[in-house]
């Protein structure tokens, strides 16, 4: 077999451009009337920390390429130069679709709900100048710094992402007797609410005003004694992305802590500014952050959108948002206390936001107090800030069990975080790890060992994500709890390679990248295909977040070729193309945008109808595939493994949310005329609240005490 038929650069997209599509996707919730209006805002305001963030890594990184001359094209045939014209052009549409929407349909439909937006100081009446006049006095004035350039002032080191206002100052020269120009800025604090609520005209209605606004209308009062001629909002986006000599630092913590520092003077790759702002001003900003117009947002309404948030969070408008959803019960610990007891009996399946994390918090707290568990170890990759499982690791350091923790330093934006929290279990007496050189732990597994009356038993948790109690309410994930001692044995041995280095010499059931992973997959890949060329029942079902590593999609397309029909679910990248001739017309590739954020890998690999079900914590793409360490697992649970079936073909009847990808690279929705509605989503949570009702209602029913009528007295 030959992939190398399949490695055309036409057969294949770019992975940043895969991504706009993806934000373009998002977008276009936001633009969906048929939404309540407020959860369009939420959808709004991902865009633009979407967008945030691929400007700070992936846009700066190909920047990083270009300066270096590095000039190999990506698997699609496009240069990194070629990309960065692509992408500027493409963001730019985005920003201005954005704004769009913003204006000609967010802002009149917010109007309608008595929800006014002061977008300019100069539109507030005299009572509400009043008020934000003395709330500038009060709470604002005196945060402020502002900042001058001159011949004794450098330009100063504007920060990364804050909000600035940019003016020019106009002072009297008087060795020339005439007017200069001189710059100065002022950083919008953002200790103070960014949304300031003032007085409304019609009583019951809330009337909004930005800070910004308010600075700039008192903007005088930080120059007294010279004219301003303009002011104007602008932001800056600098290189985010980290350069860790991990093979020469010492300290793997303090290399990190020192990178962090130059996040906030990274070279300036993006700059955001009010539109129809002054051509001068513009101009100092332009040399000064020696940014190239392409990378230059002029933007037609209020910087950074993410603040749509902070009006999501306004009281008094729940008629127009969805109603919050409560994660049900899981029903297999529904009237139990004893959670080992539990697991003894059965594998558990989990599958949040639709049933509630609670078990995943409470089997590390009883673990942290059950005199018999010996041991507690546990990978760490993104916590919440105020984390349970973090007390209850602590407190099981206190306790005198033996707890390993292996605290990933390297997860972007996380990274101060978890140095923090690093630090905090290490005072508790835990045995903290630091990941390993070159790679990153991006695994969720956790191992309790615990003596019991039969011997040493072996408790494992294995999941599709973080141990993140906050975000178990927002992203769709999966996992399992399991005392089978052939998964007690590979998480031990997943931890021991961890700490200590040592490679396995094989495995019982986990697939662990980077070492075995990809070429497990591109097997079971291999063995459809043969499947199909020998007559049997031949089927890949496969969800993941992203897919774009070369030799898995070159595997896919031969596989496509031979005959094996290949379904993908797959939220954000997606570099692979459907509908080409001979290569991928069996594959065919959905995308599903909701209220949840997609988070789950499901793999579901048909083998001549005895299907093979793999859940884990890895995509397909190079980064998870050959330098994190990954974990995937079998699902071999019947009740479970029927669960995952459901789950996946649930999701592949979508037609509320789902977007379908088209030959020509575009997602298009299905048409619902006519047809029975399934947001899969929803129907999840239907589902999840009935399952645990029933066990409730079950258990009740058995607890019941019938008392036997009295005999009858002779």
């Amino acid at each position: 077999m030959n992939h190398k038929d399949f490695e055309k650069p036409e057969y294949f997209v770019n992975r940043e451009l895969s991504w706009i599509r993806f934000d373009e996707r998002v977008l276009s919730e936001a633009k969906d009337k048929s939404l309540p209006l407020f959860e369009r805002l939420k959808f709004l305001s991902i865009t633009s920390s979407n967008l945030d963030e691929f400007y700070m890594v992936r846009v700066a990184s190909l920047k990083d390429q270009v300066h270096a001359g590095y000039e190999k094209p990506d698997l699609a045939g496009l240069t990194p130069r070629e990309q960065l014209k692509q992408i500027s052009e493409r963001t730019h549409e985005m920003v201005a679709s954005q704004y769009n929407t913003v204006r000609r349909s967010i802002l009149p439909a917010l109007e309608k709900t008595g929800l006014h937006f002061v977008e300019n100081h100069e539109d507030l009446n005299e009572a509400q100048a009043a008020f934000v006049d003395r709330y500038f006095e009060d709470n604002v004035y005196p945060v402020l710094t502002p900042m001058a350039m001159d011949s004794s002032r450098p330009f100063p080191l504007i920060r990364n992402k804050t909000l600035n206002i940019g003016a020019l100052i106009s002072k009297k020269d008087k060795k020339k007797n005439k007017e200069a120009l001189e710059f100065a800025t002022v950083q919008v604090p953002s200790v103070l609410p960014r949304l300031i609520v003032v007085p409304s005209v019609k009583e019951g209605d809330t009337t909004v005003v930005l800070l910004e606004e308010v600075i700039e209308r008192n903007i005088g009062k930080l120059f007294m004694g010279n004219n301003v001629v303009c002011a104007h909002p602008y932001r800056i986006m600098r290189n985010a992305d980290l350069t860790i000599e991990e093979e020469e630092a010492q300290d793997l913590l303090e290399e990190i802590q020192k990178q962090l520092k130059k996040r906030q003077w990274g070279e300036v790759i993006r700059l955001e500014i009010q539109d129809k702002a002054d051509e001068r001003l513009l101009h100092i900003l332009k040399k000064e952050f020696s940014v190239k117009e392409e990378d230059i947002f002029h933007i037609n309404g209020p910087i950074d959108l993410t603040m749509l948030m902070k009006v999501y969070g306004l009281d008094g408008f729940d008629q127009y948002k969805e109603p919050r959803y409560t994660p049900a019960p899981v029903p297999a610990f529904v009237g139990e206390d004893d959670i080992f007891s539990v697991i003894r009996k059965k594998d558990v399946f989990l599958h949040h936001p639709y049933m509630s994390f609670d078990p995943v918090v409470n089997f590390v707290r009883a673990a942290a107090k059950d005199p018999d568990v010996l041991a507690i170890k546990q990978t760490l990759y993104r916590v919440s800030g105020n984390s349970p499982i973090i007390a209850a690791l602590a407190q099981a350091a206190e306790n005198g069990k033996q707890v390993s923790v292996l605290v990933e330093l390297k997860a972007r934006f996380d990274e101060e975080h978890n140095i923090v929290w690093a630090k905090m279990l290490e005072k508790a007496g835990c045995h903290v790890i630091y990941g390993l050189v070159g790679l990153k732990t991006h695994s969720k597994i956790t191992l309790v060992v615990r003596r019991e009356e039969t011997g040493i038993r072996r408790y494992v948790h294995l999941a599709t994500g973080n141990y993140n109690d906050s975000t178990a309410k927002l992203y769709t994930d999966c996992g399992i709890f399991t005392c089978d001692e052939r998964f007690g044995e590979d998480a031990t041995a997943v931890f021991n390679m961890l700490s200590g280095y040592s490679e396995p010499k094989r495995w019982n059931k986990l697939i662990v990248a980077p070492l075995w992973m990809k070429d497990r997959f591109v097997e079971l890949i291999e063995r459809e295909a043969k499947n199909a060329q020998d007559g049997l029942p031949a089927r890949i079902t496969a969800k993941m977040n992203s897919l774009c590593d070369p030799d898995i999609m070159s595997a896919l397309y031969y596989a496509s070729s031979c005959g094996v029909e290949i379904n993908l679910l797959v939220r954000g990248i997606c570099c692979l193309k459907t509908g080409i001739p001979g290569v991928s017309e069996n594959i065919h590739v959905r995308s599903i945008v909701g209220n949840f954020l997609e988070h789950s890998r499901i793999f579901d690999f048909c083998n001549a109808g005895n299907d093979e079900i793999y859940m884990g914590s890895a995509d397909w793409m190079p980064r998870n595939l050959d330098r994190r360490v990954e974990i995937v697992f079998p699902v071999e649970d019947e009740d479970i493994r029927q669960e995952l079936l459901h789950i996946l073909d649930l999701e592949f009847t979508d037609n509320v949310k789902a977007h379908l990808l088209q030959p020509d690279g575009s997602y298009e929705k299905q048409d619902k005329r006519g047809k029975t509605l399934i947001n899969s989503q929803m129907e999840f949570c239907k589902e999840a609240q009935a399952l645990a009702a029933a066990k409730d209602h079950k258990n009740a029913a058995e607890s019941r005490v019938f008392i036997p009528a009295e005999p009858v007295q002779e």
